[in-house]
C-alpha cells in the first residue's frame, strides 16, 4: 500500500468486503499515535489509556458502516475517543463515588513515566487536571494538539462560541491556579 492515501480512497476501500481490513489497518496506524496520546492527557494512567484506545477502534470498528464522511476521519476518531474517553471516567467517578478522580489523576501524573517535565510542567499538568472535563479537553486540544474550534466543534458537537469560552475560562483558571501552587 503506498504511504500517503487520499481519505477518498480509504472511504471506497472500507465499502468493499475484500479491502475492508487492510482500510481499518490503515486507520488504525494512521490514527493511533494521535488517538493515544489525545486519551493519555485525559486519563493519565497507560493501561486506562489502551484500555479507552482499544474500545475507542473496536467502536470505530463496529460502526464505520455507519460513517457517512460529513466530517475527515480524524474528526470522527476524535469524537469516538473523546466519548469513550469521557464514559471511562464517568464509570470511574461512579465506582470511586469516595474517591476524587483528579486527586487520583494528580498522584498517577507524579508517579508516571509519560510525564518527564520540570516543576512549572508539572504544575500546569496539575492545574489543567484540577479543570472540569469539559474545559481540560477543550484546554487539550487547543494548547497541545492545535486542533481549531471549527474542528473541536464538530468533534465535541459544541459551537464555536462555547468552546472559545471554555478555552478562555480554562486558561485564566490555569493562571489562578498556577499562582496558588507556588
Amino acid at each position: 500500500m503506498k504511504e500517503i492515501i487520499e481519505e477518498s480512497e480509504i472511504l471506497a476501500m472500507l465499502a468493499s468486503e475484500q479491502t475492508k481490513r487492510k482500510a481499518f489497518s490503515w486507520i488504525m496506524k494512521t490514527y493511533q499515535q494521535k488517538m493515544y496520546y489525545h486519551i493519555r492527557k485525559m486519563l493519565i494512567n497507560h493501561d486506562d489509556t489502551d484500555d479507552v484506545l482499544q474500545n475507542t477502534f473496536l467502536k470505530a470498528w463496529l460502526h464505520i458502516a455507519s460513517f457517512r464522511g460529513e466530517s475527515s476521519l480524524s474528526t470522527w476518531l476524535y469524537r469516538i475517543a473523546t466519548n469513550e474517553t469521557l464514559d471511562f471516567l464517568r464509570s470511574k467517578k461512579q465506582t470511586n463515588e469516595y474517591v476524587d478522580i483528579e486527586d487520583t489523576l494528580a498522584l498517577s501524573l507524579q508517579d508516571t513515566s509519560y510525564f518527564s517535565g520540570n516543576e512549572i510542567e508539572l504544575k500546569l499538568q496539575k492545574a489543567i487536571l484540577l479543570l472540569p472535563e469539559k474545559q481540560r479537553l477543550v484546554f487539550n486540544m487547543k494548547y497541545f494538539d492545535d486542533i481549531t474550534y471549527e474542528q473541536m466543534s464538530e468533534i465535541l458537537e459544541t459551537s464555536v462560541g462555547a468552546l472559545k469560552a471554555s478555552y478562555h475560562l480554562a486558561t485564566k483558571k490555569i493562571e489562578k491556579l498556577i499562582l496558588l501552587m507556588d
